[in-house]
């Protein structure tokens, strides 16, 4: 556990959207804060079933204690006699109710407000460099806001990353592991992790890999992909019912905790990842990945597509970072007879220059501070900062 020598009073505010990304971020700042640095955290959460989709072993309470975090819900009428935590964690501008919010400016009078943080999205994008830490002004309250935005260069917040995961990830065992849960590794195949949204773009994948020279093991955690899956297959692909397709063995998994989804990535050759945290996830692999980035209408997202690609591909081979950007912009932009199985092949044939390029990429990124070290730095700052003018 990291030396922290006050204990703050942590509340992390998340409303619950489509995908169980916005409450994977979550779940694993409030752990890490509480694991690491003994932080008392409270996490508020509009939709408790979300948390229960992550942790299923427990039950669903109004107020509860998942390994040491203690659970609150966060519904239509807040309790007015809530009192404010001394860091105040607004995940993804999801807006704290109107009666915390004016708890907070009540504190304001005393010289005791929290401090108030806008967690924002993760992007790749330049701008983020220069709008990370910046601050505004709340105009009914007078209450500062800082803006956190988490990012791939020291100028941001970087990413969430446990102190463990290095020797965790090296000391680790995949084929033991998954033998555990039940799946016989398959000899001399590519291991292939396939977590996705739903997309057309499934059909031309999975024809490109029951036709491949390389036997492949795809290992598909529950996600909406299978649903994907389902209308290709004409049935459900089940756990323990692995189907074979050619070249292709497609094997549905039991469902896995965040900690059992890190060990598929570690046990994968190469993983197909979704959203935020497991993109994030799966560099801390340092393993190749294709990122299915989140739809937003009229096509909004694909900015934030190049913008990672040109920040991940500078230092590639110019030939694998081409392929690579063609199979992840067919990826998320597939059309009828499109280029997936074109490009997967160029990339295939540059696997091992990839492989390499993940290391190294995952090496860059552990040398620079992860995000919730820089909250803690923020509100260790913020707060003596506050007393010495006091």
């Amino acid at each position: 556990m990291s030396t922290l020598s006050t204990t703050y009073r942590w509340d992390i505010f998340c409303r619950v959207i489509d995908n169980y990304g916005d409450i994977g971020v979550c779940w694993r700042l409030a752990r890490q804060l509480s694991r690491e640095y003994g932080q008392q955290v409270r996490l508020w959460l509009d939709d408790l079933h979300a948390l229960q989709r992550l942790w299923p072993q427990h039950p669903i309470r109004s107020q509860h204690q998942v390994e040491g975090i203690y659970v609150c819900q966060w519904g239509e009428h807040f309790p007015s006699n809530t009192e404010p935590a001394d860091i105040v964690i607004e995940a993804f501008a999801c807006n704290i109710p109107d009666t915390y919010l004016t708890a907070m400016a009540t504190l304001k009078h005393t010289g005791k407000m929290p401090l108030w943080i806008n967690l924002e999205y993760l992007s790749a994008e330049s701008w983020v460099d220069d709008c990370h830490n910046m601050t505004s002004i709340h105009p009914a309250t007078g209450l500062r806001k800082t803006f956190f935005f988490p990012g791939f260069s020291p100028r941001t917040g970087g990413l969430l990353r446990e102190q463990s995961l290095p020797a965790e990830r090296d000391s680790f065992n995949a084929n033991a592991w998954l033998r555990q849960l039940g799946i016989s590794p398959w000899k001399n195949a590519l291991r292939i992790s396939l977590f996705s949204y739903e997309n057309p773009g499934i059909a031309q994948l999975l024809d490109c890999w029951r036709h491949s020279s390389t036997p492949i093991h795809c290992l598909v955690p529950n996600g909406k992909v299978l649903t994907s899956l389902q209308e290709i297959l004409g049935a459900p692909l089940l756990p323990g019912q692995p189907q074979q397709l050619g070249s292709l063995r497609l094997e549905a998994m039991p469902f896995v905790s965040q900690t059992e989804y890190d060990r598929l990535l570690w046990s994968s050759d190469l993983n197909v990842v979704r959203g935020e945290d497991s993109f994030v996830r799966a560099q801390w692999a340092a393993k190749p990945f294709l990122w299915h980035i989140y739809p937003q209408e009229e096509a909004a997202h694909i900015a934030k597509l190049d913008a990672f690609l040109a920040r991940y591909t500078r230092d590639m081979p110019p030939e694998l970072a081409q392929s690579l950007a063609g199979l992840w912009h067919a990826w998320n932009q597939p059309e009828p007879g499109g280029n997936i199985a074109l490009y997967w092949h160029k990339c295939l044939v540059h696997r091992e220059p990839w492989q390499a390029h993940s290391q190294g990429w995952y090496q860059m990124l552990l040398v620079q501070p992860d995000l919730v070290s820089q909250l803690v730095a923020l509100a260790k700052n913020t707060t003596e900062t506050r007393q010495t003018t006091v």
